[in-house]
C-alpha cells in the first residue's frame, strides 16, 4: 500500500493542502476583517493588533518543536492532533464574546498551526518519492503562494455579506472531514526515534521565536524582547551542537542550496506579507474602496498567482527549479519596481492592478521552488525538521518583513507610504533573486557531482 501510495497522487496530496491552505487562509482572513472584529468586540487598535500577534507568538514559537515531534512519534499522529486543536479553536474564536477571549482562542489556533505546519510537508516526502514528490511539494509551494490572496478575499465577501465569524466557522467542518480522511487514507507510520525530545532546545526555540516575533509585533517591551530572544537563539544553536536528537539538526544548514532558500523564503515572505497588508489599506485610503472593493481589488494579483503556479511543475521539469526561482524574482521585481516608479496616483489601473498581474505572476514562480529547494536532499528522519524549519522562515520572514515596513513608513501620507514600502519590497525580492543564484550554484553543483560519481 505504501509503495502504492508513492507511485500515484491519491487521496493523501488533496489532504495535505486543505489542511495547508486552512491555516493560510484564516491568517489572511483577520486582515479584511479587523474592522468589523473590532466593532463588534469593543477592541481599540491596539488590541485588534494582537488579534494577529497571539497567533503568530504561537504559531512562530511552537513550529520546531511541532516538526520534531512528527520526526519522533509520526507524522500522522501530529497531523491529527494538529487539525484536532486548530478546528476546536477555530469554533472558539467564531464563538469569542470578549476581545480577550478572541486573543487567547487565536493563540491556541496558533498551537494547532504549529503542529499542522511542519507536518503537511514532511507527510508528502514520506508518501511520495522522485517525481511525484517534486511535483507534490510543488502543488504545496503553489497553495503556500495562493493561500493568503485567496484568503483576504474570501475574507472579505463573508465579512461583507455575513459575519467575519462565519469565516472561522466554516473550519470546523472541513477539520472534521480531514480528520476523517486522514484515518482512512494516510497511512500511519511510526517515528524515528522512539520517544527521545530535546526538551531543553523546544524551550529555546519557543523562547527564541515566539520573543523575536513579540519585539517586532509587540507594544511594550520589545527591547526587551529581543535581547531575550536573541539569547535564547544563540543557546539554542550551541545545544543542537552537541544534542544527540536535535531539535533543529544543524546538518540542514550545511547545505548552500538550502540555506538560501530559507533566506530567500524570509525574505520574500517580508515583501508578500508587506504588501497584503499595506496595500488593502492604501486602496481604502486612497481610493475610497470599501473592504468589499478592495478584497476585489485584489483580483488581478490572485488570478493571475493561481493560474501561473498551474506552470510551474512544467517549467521547473523543463527548466530547473532553481531558474524558475531566478524568474519569478526578476518578474516580481519588474511588478514592484513598476508599482513603485508609476504610484498609486496614476489611478487604479496602472497604478496596482497591471503591477499586480506581475507581482502574481512572480511570486507563484517564486514559493513553490523556494519549497523544493528547503527540503532538498534532507534524510528522511529530518524532514519534518526540515519542514520545520522552512516554516519558521516563512512565519517569521513576513513578521520581521512586515514590521520593517510599516516603520519606516509610518507617519506619511497614504500616497507616499505605499510607494516608499513598494520600494523596499522591491529590495527584498531583488535579494531573493540572489538566492535563486545561490540555489541554482548548489543545484549545479549536485549535478556535475552526480555525473561524476556515474563515471
Amino acid at each position: 500500500m505504501a509503495e502504492q501510495t508513492k507511485q500515484r497522487f491519491g487521496a493523501v496530496l488533496p489532504i495535505v493542502l486543505l489542511g495547508y491552505f486552512l491555516i493560510l487562509m484564516d491568517n489572511s482572513v483577520v486582515f479584511s476583517s479587523s474592522l468589523s472584529i473590532a466593532r463588534e468586540l469593543g477592541m481599540d487598535s491596539v488590541a485588534v493588533s494582537w488579534v494577529s500577534t497571539a497567533y503568530a507568538l504561537t504559531f512562530g514559537g511552537f513550529l520546531l518543536l511541532g516538526g520534531r515531534l512528527g520526526d519522533i512519534i509520526g507524522r500522522r499522529r501530529i497531523f491529527l492532533a494538529g487539525l484536532a486543536v486548530f478546528t476546536a479553536a477555530s469554533f472558539l474564536v467564531g464563538s469569542a464574546t470578549s476581545g480577550n477571549m478572541l486573543v487567547a482562542m487565536r493563540a491556541l489556533q496558533g498551537m494547532g498551526s504549529s503542529m499542522l505546519a511542519p507536518s503537511t510537508l514532511a507527510l508528502l516526502i514520506d508518501n511520495y518519492e522522485g517525481q511525484m514528490r517534486t511535483r507534490s511539494i510543488a502543488a504545496y509551494g503553489t497553495v503556500a503562494g495562493i493561500g493568503s490572496s485567496v484568503g483576504m478575499v474570501l475574507g472579505g465577501f463573508i465579512t461583507a455579506y455575513a459575519s467575519w465569524r462565519y469565516a472561522f466557522y466554516i473550519d470546523v467542518p472541513v477539520g472534521i472531514l480531514l480528520i476523517v480522511l486522514t484515518l482512512r487514507f494516510i497511512p500511519a507510520k511510526s517515528g524515528s526515534n522512539g520517544s527521545n525530545v530535546d526538551w531543553a532546545g523546544a524551550i529555546l526555540s519557543v523562547i527564541g521565536f515566539a520573543g523575536l516575533v513579540y519585539g517586532i509585533d509587540g507594544r511594550v517591551g520589545r527591547e526587551v524582547s529581543i535581547v531575550i530572544a536573541v539569547v535564547a537563539l544563540v543557546a539554542l544553536v550551541l545545544r543542537e551542537r552537541r544534542a544527540q536528537v536535535p531539535l533543529m539538526p544543524l546538518r540542514l544548514f550545511g547545505d548552500l542550496g538550502r540555506s538560501a532558500a530559507y533566506v530567500g523564503r524570509f525574505l520574500m515572505m517580508g515583501a508578500s506579507m508587506s504588501y497584503f497588508f499595506l496595500m488593502p489599506t492604501a486602496l481604502q485610503q486612497v481610493y475610497g474602496f470599501t473592504p468589499l472593493m478592495a478584497a476585489v481589488g485584489f483580483l488581478p494579483l490572485t488570478v493571475t498567482q493561481f493560474f501561473s503556479s498551474l506552470t510551474v511543475p512544467a517549467l521547473t521539469r523543463r527548466f530547473s527549479n532553481a531558474r524558475v526561482l531566478i524568474l519569478g524574482s526578476v518578474i516580481d521585481a519588474l511588478g514592484l519596481f513598476l508599482g513603485w516608479g508609476v504610484g498609486v496616483q496614476a489611478g487604479y489601473l496602472l497604478g496596482v492592478a497591471v503591477p499586480m498581474v506581475l507581482i502574481g505572476m512572480g511570486q507563484a514562480l517564486i514559493v513553490s521552488p523556494l519549497t523544493v529547494a528547503g527540503v532538498a536532499g534532507a534524510s528522511e528522519d529530518i524532514s519534518g525538521a526540515a519542514s520545520g524549519v522552512v516554516n519558521v522562515f516563512h512565519q517569521v520572514g513576513a513578521a520581521v518583513g512586515l514590521a520593517a515596513v510599516s516603520m519606516a513608513v509610518s507617519g506619511m501620507q497614504e500616497v507616499a507610504a505605499i510607494d516608499a514600502a513598494q520600494g523596499m519590497m522591491l529590495l527584498m525580492i531583488v535579494l531573493t533573486g540572489v538566492c535563486g543564484f545561490l540555489v541554482l550554484a548548489s543545484e549545479q553543483r549536485c549535478l556535475v557531482q552526480a555525473l561524476s560519481d556515474v563515471e
